[in-house]
C-alpha cells in the first residue's frame, strides 16, 4: 500500500478542489491511500487569517493593489532578499504543520498550492524528508511563486505554461503537462448520465430550448440575481432558460427563488450543490468567473465559456488562454454581459464552434494523469 499525501492551501477553493480531485482518484486506486491536508488547519490564527482572509478582501476590495503586487512578486526572484524574508516569516508560523507531515511519513507528497512546496524544499534540503515532492500548478499561465527549486517534478496545465517552466529554468524532465485535475464527475463527459438534454430535463428545463448556466457575479457586472433579471430581458421573454447557482449566498439564493417563481419554467434557482457537473452538462453556455479550477471543468465537459470579472493577474491570464484558443469570450461591464449573453445564445453555430474548442482543450482525465507520474516514483 502507498500512502500520498495531498496539501492544499484554503485561499480561494481551487486549490482545495485540485487536491479533492486527486483525493478521488488515489481512493479509486487501491491499494493506494490518501491523506488530504489543508495547511491552513496547521498554522496559527494570525498567519491563516493575513494568507486566507487577507487575500480574499485584497482581490475584492483592491484589485489595483493586488495586481501590482502580483506583477511586483512575479518579476521578484526566488534567491531575492524579500523573498527570503517571506519564507522565514511563513516557517515561523507553520511549525505545527511541518511536524504534521514529519508525522505522516507518506511515499510522495502533492501540493497544489506553492506555500508547502517551498516549506518541504527547506525540509528536503535539511535531509529531514526524502519522498518524492511534486507541485501541481492550478492555472493557466506561471507566476514566480511556483517556481519552487528542488520539486521531483512540475505538473502543468499546458504546454505552454511547460514552456514558461523550461525557459525560467526547470529541467526539462521534470515538467509533465497533465492538465488540471477535476473530480470524477467531470472525468467521463460521454456518459450517459451527462447527456445534455437528460440534465436539462431533470431540472425542469424544456431541452429544446438553449441554457444558460450563470454561476457567479462580481465587479462590474452586478450581484447574480441582478445579472439573471437583466439577461432575461424585458418581461423575461429572452427566448432561453437560465441555471443560475447562488452556492452558500443565502440572501442570493432567496432573490433568485423570487426571480424563478415570477418566470416559472425560465429559472432555476440553485443554492449550494455537489451537482455542479450535471448543470455544466444541461447548459450551452456558462458564465462564470475564470477561476483555474471552474473553467478546467468546463473545459472538461466542452462547454463555452463567457468570462466576468477575472481577478487581476492569474485569472485574466487564465481568460487570454481561453480567449485565444476559442473557447470564451471575455465580458467587461454588465452592458458587455448583456449584449454577449443576447449574442451568443441567438448564435448556436457560434456556440457549436466554441464547445468544440473547448472539448479539444479539456483534460477530464487530468488527476489519473497525474497519478501515474506520482506513483511510478512512489509506488
Amino acid at each position: 500500500m502507498t500512502q500520498i499525501l495531498i496539501l492544499s492551501v484554503s485561499a480561494g477553493n481551487g486549490h482545495v478542489r485540485a487536491a479533492q480531485a486527486l483525493e478521488a482518484a488515489i481512493a479509486a486506486t487501491p491499494p493506494h491511500t490518501a491523506v488530504h491536508i489543508d495547511a491552513m488547519a496547521h498554522v496559527n490564527g494570525g498567519f491563516r487569517k493575513v494568507y486566507t482572509d487577507w487575500y480574499i478582501q485584497l482581490v475584492n476590495r483592491a484589485p489595483e493593489l493586488w495586481s501590482y503586487l502580483h506583477q511586483r512578486t512575479d518579476a521578484t526572484p526566488h534567491h531575492a532578499p524579500s523573498q527570503r524574508l517571506r519564507r522565514g516569516i511563513e516557517r515561523l508560523s507553520t511549525g505545527a504543520l511541518v511536524r504534521e507531515l514529519r508525522r505522516a511519513k507518506p511515499a510522495a507528497v502533492i501540493c497544489t498550492h506553492f506555500l508547502p512546496a517551498e516549506l518541504l524544499m527547506r525540509e528536503r534540503n535539511r535531509g529531514r524528508i526524502d519522498c518524492p515532492v511534486w507541485l501541481q500548478i492550478t492555472d493557466y499561465d506561471l507566476h514566480n511563486m511556483w517556481l519552487v527549486p528542488g520539486m521531483t517534478g512540475y505538473l502543468a496545465a499546458t504546454e505552454e505554461v511547460a514552456f514558461r517552466l523550461r525557459a525560467r529554468g526547470i529541467p526539462a524532465e521534470r515538467i509533465h503537462v497533465t492538465g488540471i485535475p477535476v473530480m470524477p464527475a467531470f472525468s467521463e463527459p460521454d456518459a450517459p448520465a451527462l447527456a445534455r438534454d437528460a440534465c436539462a430535463a431533470a431540472l425542469g428545463l424544456d431541452p429544446a430550448r438553449p441554457v444558460l448556466l450563470m454561476v457567479s457575479g462580481g465587479a462590474g457586472v452586478g450581484d447574480l440575481p441582478s445579472m439573471v433579471e437583466r439577461v432575461l430581458g424585458p418581461g423575461g421573454d429572452s427566448g432561453f432558460q437560465v441555471i443560475a447557482v447562488a452556492g452558500r449566498n443565502a440572501d442570493a439564493h432567496a432573490r433568485l427563488q423570487a426571480l424563478a417563481a415570477r418566470h416559472p419554467g425560465r429559472v432555476v434557482a440553485i443554492g449550494f450543490t455537489s451537482e455542479m457537473h450535471r448543470l455544466m452538462a444541461a447548459a450551452d453556455l456558462v458564465v462564470t468567473k475564470p477561476g483555474g479550477l471552474t473553467v478546467s471543468e468546463c473545459l472538461a465537459l466542452g462547454k463555452p465559456m463567457l468570462l466576468i470579472s477575472p481577478i487581476p493577474g492569474q485569472e485574466e491570464h487564465n481568460a487570454g488562454f481561453l480567449m485565444e484558443e476559442g473557447a470564451a469570450w471575455l465580458a467587461y461591464d454588465a452592458i458587455g454581459l448583456d449584449y454577449k449573453v443576447a449574442r451568443l445564445m441567438a448564435d448556436p453555430a457560434k456556440l457549436a464552434s466554441m464547445a468544440a474548442r473547448s472539448r479539444a482543450l479539456g483534460k477530464p482525465r487530468a488527476a489519473a494523469a497525474v497519478l501515474r507520474h506520482v506513483l511510478g516514483q512512489a509506488g
